[in-house]
């Protein structure tokens, strides 16, 4: 009698090894995962095992399963996706069963009914039931959540049904959604404290510290940014258009601190001063530049969000003065046509 093997997603745990009557109403219970038997030369999802419906061949004791392919039991879920729009972007996901993604609270722009939403403490890397992820585990990634600057709570989106199903995840500001895969970048990423938007089940959010104390200061970022570590899908959010340059050994570029998103672990960042005391003064470019110094890629974004809040910020009317300004050709005699009472 064959003997078969279930399971459902990453870290899940493997049901087996289960006769040819009891693999069939496993499968009719739960038909979103992978099943393996001896004959399959890998793991294959249950609902394309036409065995799993009608009867079965006797094909005698099986041997221990093959490892489970990358989207069932590798570090992170391969999730499929599309990016929508230009200047105001969001990222449509696709699971399989039995996939998820994290993202940030507060990102969904929407799901699909046979999407499972669960929110977990920490980073959700292990929401899945992953063993070792104890209390003190979560405590200390939600701890490096904390001191980044994020919510102590990780929103985790599992496809529960059967076959693909569709999330999407928009980012709070005007800009670019960039996708990247971690292990095309050595497995780490270092990124500004609030680029994360969503990424695979499987990624791992953690801090790095700035050891330069004139970079924490005046860096623009902090003494703490992100960095991603794994091999999945990360999607990164940036203000305005996003910029990429690779940095040869020794290269190095002069970058307003506002507007560095991401570089690779392998590029330096520091600060200079801008120039002298006039350049510091009245050049509008603040007193300190970053310089990023190669080798490696970094990405820039043409809007820092900080920007932007002080331009609405110095636009906004001050002490409670509503009246028009440079919207009026008139002035103040505009303001009284106007009905403005205010004087």
């Amino acid at each position: 009698m064959a003997q078969w093997y279930f399971s459902y997603g990453k870290n899940s745990d493997r049901i087996g090894p289960l006769d040819d009557a009891a693999a069939r109403a496993q499968a009719q219970r739960q038909p979103g995962g992978y099943c393996w038997r001896e004959g399959f030369a890998e793991w294959i999802p249950i609902r394309d095992a036409s065995e799993l419906s009608a009867a079965g061949t006797n094909l005698g004791a099986t041997l221990a399963p093959p490892p489970m392919p990358t989207g069932a039991g590798g570090s992170a879920d391969e999730i499929d996706y599309r990016i929508v729009g230009h200047d105001m972007q969001f990222v449509e996901i696709e699971l399989d069963p039995g996939e998820s993604a994290v993202a940030e609270a507060g990102a969904l722009m929407y799901k699909e009914s046979a999407i499972q939403m669960d929110t977990v403490f920490g980073d959700g890397s292990s929401s899945s039931g992953q063993s070792g992820s104890g209390l003190m585990d979560k405590l200390l990634s939600a701890g490096k959540r904390v001191i980044t600057g994020e919510s102590l709570f990780t929103t985790v989106f599992t496809h529960t049904g059967s076959g693909k199903a569709k999330v999407a995840f928009a980012a709070p500001y005007p800009g670019t959604v960039m996708a990247m895969k971690l292990s095309d970048h050595g497995g780490r990423l270092i990124c500004q404290k609030d680029s994360f938007l969503a990424g695979a089940r499987g990624v791992r959010l953690g801090i790095f510290f700035q050891r330069k104390i004139l970079t924490g200061l005046f860096g623009g970022e902090g003494f703490i940014m992100q960095k991603l570590e794994g091999d999945g899908w990360v999607f990164v959010h940036a203000g305005g258009t996003m910029v990429e340059r690779e940095l040869a050994p020794g290269e190095r570029l002069d970058v307003d601190t506002g507007c560095v998103v991401a570089f690779h672990d392998t590029v330096s960042m520091d600060v200079r001063p801008v120039g002298g005391i006039k350049s510091m003064l009245f050049g509008g470019e603040g007193v300190f530049l970053a310089t990023l110094s190669g080798p490696g890629k970094v990405w820039l974004q043409s809007l820092p969000f900080s920007r932007l809040a002080g331009r609405m910020l110095a636009a906004a009317p001050q002490g409670g003065d509503q009246r028009r300004g440079e919207g009026s050709i008139l002035g103040g005699l505009g303001d009284l046509i106007g009905g403005d009472r205010n004087f």
